[in-house]
């Protein structure tokens, strides 16, 4: 039978068997690291095509809408604030003294010229006419007295039975009681005068206040005002009605400019509107009054119109505006106020160019027309102005554009 000897174990002291051991080593080493690469190329790999997968597309140009300016034929106007106030304004008082008897109107009525508003009462009055004119009566008499003694005594002195004295006399006696009656009348006419004032009439047709003293109180009365007066009400007239308004100098010098170009109505007639807000002017009336200086601490100066007020639609107090037109309708270019691009003090529209790529171009706005903008400089006709849609673009960029349109709101100019 034979015999194998045992293979012993590789003595890990050896010289030849320490290289073996160590290469064994380096290799797993290697082996480690390549696997360890190719996992993170893996992983790399399918990242980068998830990440391919999770981008989308670009977004197409953006579609706003876009038209040509409107051109239209436009005047010049300057727009101010004004205050409404009544061409006739009083402070009713009583010009007698006494008890007041009676409140003839309702508080904020419109009450006519004539009408009676107060009485007080005349009774006290009433007695010293009574008394004047029984005083004018006793004159009377004695002026007929002196009347037939004067004739008398002409006779006499015709033949020869009386004297030149006694006529001078006589003359002298008539004349003394004709001032006598003359007197009377003038008392007379004086107790007339207060008594009449004791009933209070409208002096003007307008709308009356509250009325400030009830019946049955003590009024303080002084036809010359030289004493303290009872103040009974106010009265306002309605129709017409003043605007009273104010000019900056540089308004002023192009009302000045234009009014020497323009004679007629047109440099004299203006439209108003009711209140402050965005009324529409619906009345029309007369620049009558232009102040005679420019108030020095404002740089204003004065201005008022005249309006017809038979409605009494139109209110002492009230704010209303006043649109003043100073040049004949000229061509000008008008868009939306929105397409206008505001940046501290500048402005600017968002055109539409070659290959319909945007750009900004500035411009020189002007007042507010029909709803739209006014160009004064900037633009010409044939600009393709973006008009809609302006938040989703930016210049440099193309869009996709579809017509719009340009409406001029008539209602609204």
């Amino acid at each position: 039978m034979a015999q194998f000897e045992p293979i012993s174990a590789p003595d890990s002291t050896g010289d030849d068997h320490q290289g073996t051991g160590f290469d064994k080593r380096k290799a797993k080493v290697w082996l480690a690291t390549g696997a360890a690469i190719a996992i993170l190329i893996a992983a790399g790999d399918f990242g980068t095509h998830l990440f391919a997968a999770a981008t989308p597309p670009a977004p197409p140009p953006p579609t706003v809408s876009i038209s040509r300016p409107l051109q239209r034929a436009i005047d010049q106007r300057l727009s101010f604030l004004g205050q409404f106030a009544p061409t006739q304004s009083v402070e009713i008082r009583a010009q007698v003294g006494g008890t007041l008897e009676a409140v003839n109107f309702k508080d904020g009525d419109v009450v006519r010229q004539g009408q009676l508003l107060f009485r007080i009462d005349p009774v006290p009055y009433q007695i010293k006419v009574d008394q004047a004119r029984a005083a004018l009566a006793s004159a009377n008499a004695r002026l007929a007295l002196a009347t037939r003694e004067l004739t008398r005594a002409e006779q006499l002195k015709s033949t020869d039975a009386g004297s030149a004295e006694n006529v001078d006399q006589r003359v002298a006696d008539k004349a003394a009681a004709f001032a006598v009656v003359e007197g009377a009348k003038a008392t007379l006419h004086d107790a007339q005068f207060d008594l009449d004032r004791t009933r209070v009439y409208a002096p003007f047709t307008g709308r009356i206040g509250t009325h400030l003293v009830s019946v049955g109180n003590l009024v303080a009365g002084s036809r010359a005002a030289s004493s303290p007066t009872t103040l009974l009400t106010t009265l306002v007239s309605l129709d017409p009605i003043w605007l009273n308004f104010d000019m900056s100098e540089a308004d002023y010098a192009t009302f000045q400019r234009q009014q020497a170009k323009v004679r007629g109505p047109l440099a004299n007639s203006v439209d108003i509107a009711l209140g402050g807000d965005g009324s529409a002017y619906t009345k029309r009336g007369t620049l009558d009054f232009v102040d005679n200086a420019i108030d020095r601490s404002s740089g204003t100066i004065h201005a008022r119109a005249t309006v017809r007020n038979d409605g009494t639609q139109l209110t002492p107090g009230a704010f209303g505006r006043v649109r003043l037109v100073v040049s004949s309708p000229t061509p000008a270019l008008l868009v939306p106020d929105a397409a206008v691009l505001s940046d501290q003090g500048d402005h600017a529209v968002y055109v539409v160019g070659k290959d319909d790529v945007v750009a900004q171009k500035k411009v020189e706005v002007g007042a507010l027309r029909g709803g739209l903008r006014v160009i004064r400089s900037g633009l010409v006709p044939t600009d393709r102005i973006v008009i809609d849609g302006i938040p989703s673009i930016k210049a440099g960029a193309p869009i996709t554009p579809q017509a719009g349109a340009i409406r001029f709101a008539a209602d609204q100019d």
